[in-house]
């Protein structure tokens, strides 16, 4: 246990308690009965945050609740753009930095699971709050409120932005009629097994159809498939291999979820947790070896390698199967991106209750939650509708948020496990760590310049 990460939690305690926390900051486990302050105008004791925050007022999950949680949050709408990467980097490159990039995944997963509960008595349910007591709180949050913020508001921007567009795409399918008017909208809801299950479930089977169907094919047409790299440029190169990394996604919550298991000396949470990850995970990696691997192999390099809207290469699908095929992959990407806004969004309404807690010293109302779930929807919704070019900018903003990924877990572990200096433990987190920091940095240089030369039609408040 790292003393120092203790010292930080306690001071983080103090300035929580009397009832002026600093934004983002969020309190551990404590005995759920809240000591009151002195009669004379002395500190309010301690409350009971974990149990009236709604990531942590429930611990009764189970490895079912987290395999789905998992795999609705890990296997996104951004699968859809490997193929797209595919295409830039040609088979060896392509299959070698996505194995290479899942492997990483996987790996600061497993640091962040064992993280959870690396302080004694002490459950790290929020990402922000681990980095935190690992960096400090003011490094803590100056390195993790941006990306952390991004990943729960911003994420939930485009799937607005994306599920709005998929249903604009569906109406023309089945009305072949471009003048139709559609406006783009989302309905958020509650994180619950529900959504996720639907949500996981909806990934899965809209994966699995744009993988399978190109199998369907006449041999014949498979004569005329080129598979030659258009474009060896270095900004088009980093750019495909950002397109691979933003589709590692869901690092961010793999705190936030754990939180919501049990945990006790004899069966801790990370058993649990890892044996979801591990079911999860697997699903995960059929779904997107296969689709980066058929799709190409189907299509070449008629697939733009471009990246922008996403699966915009799907138009080949209505020329080539049937319209009930190419309306069953609108139609379960749409219900995934409907049961992926909350769970993205939880982090973001958990941060807002406890800000209204700490300061109120009471748990939120139905009411009051209420209306701030709908507030911070509406936040999105505004976003969503005012840059609707969100999704042209995802490997730009997304190369920042990268770091929650493949970097801060690397740092954060060195930080509270303390290992002995170029021990292996050290020597791996280091050089891991220090490699997402400089591929971060160079897919912001090669997305810039990716944009400057092609162009961004900024499309403000036209969605």
């Amino acid at each position: 246990m790292s003393k120092k990460a203790l010292g930080i939690l306690l001071d983080l305690e103090s300035q929580e308690s009397c009832g002026s926390p600093s934004f983002m900051s969020h309190t551990p486990s404590k005995d759920p009965q809240p000591t009151s302050g002195d009669d004379d105008g002395g500190d309010v004791g301690m409350i009971p945050l974990e149990e009236w925050l709604p990531i942590t007022e429930s611990r009764k999950g189970n490895v079912f609740t987290a395999t789905f949680h998992l795999l609705c949050s890990g296997l996104g709408f951004q699968v859809l753009l490997l193929p797209a990467a595919f295409a830039a980097l040609g088979w060896v490159w392509g299959i070698i930095i996505l194995t290479v990039g899942f492997a990483w995944k996987l790996y600061t997963t497993w640091l962040l699971v064992h993280l959870h509960e690396a302080v004694h008595g002490t459950r790290f349910s929020r990402y922000l709050r681990l980095a935190i007591a690992s960096f400090g709180v003011k490094l803590g949050k100056l390195l993790g409120i941006f990306p952390v913020m991004y990943l729960s508001g911003g994420a939930c921007s485009i799937l607005v932005i994306t599920g709005g567009k998929t249903i604009k795409q569906l109406v023309h399918i089945m009305s072949e009629d471009d003048t139709v008017p559609l406006t783009t909208l989302q309905f958020s809801n509650l994180n619950s097994l529900l959504d996720s299950l639907i949500g996981g479930v909806m990934a899965v089977a809209y994966s699995t159809a744009v993988w399978s169907l190109p199998l369907t094919r006449d041999p014949q047409s498979q004569n005329n498939v080129t598979y030659a790299i258009k474009d060896t440029s270095f900004d088009n190169i980093f750019n495909a291999i950002g397109l691979i990394a933003i589709s590692l996604r869901g690092n961010n919550l793999i705190l936030e979820i754990q939180g919501t298991l049990p945990s006790d000396s004899k069966n801790p949470s990370s058993k649990t947790m890892w044996r979801a990850v591990v079911i999860s995970h697997l699903i995960i990696a059929v779904c997107m070896f296969l689709v980066s691997i058929v799709v190409y192999w189907a299509y070449g390099d008629e697939i733009p390698a471009t990246g922008g809207p996403i699966g915009n290469y799907l138009t080949l699908y209505e020329q080539d199967y049937s319209k009930r095929a190419a309306c069953f992959i609108h139609i379960t990407f749409i219900f995934n991106c409907l049961c992926s806004y909350p769970i993205n969004l939880m982090p973001a309404c958990d941060n807002a209750e406890m800000v209204y807690v700490t300061k109120r010293q009471k748990p939120c109302s139905v009411f009051v939650r209420m209306m701030l779930r709908v507030s911070l929807g509406l936040v999105c919704f505004f976003i969503a509708v005012g840059f609707s070019f969100l999704p042209y900018l995802a490997v730009l903003i997304g190369a920042v948020a990268l770091l929650v990924t493949f970097t801060y877990p690397c740092f954060m572990w060195i930080s509270i496990k303390q290992p002995e200096m170029k021990s292996l433990m050290w020597l791996i987190n280091v050089f891991v760590g220090s490699l997402g920091a400089s591929l971060s940095v160079l897919l912001v240089v090669a997305s810039a310049l990716f944009l400057a030369e092609k162009g961004l039609h900024a499309n403000f408040f036209r969605p």
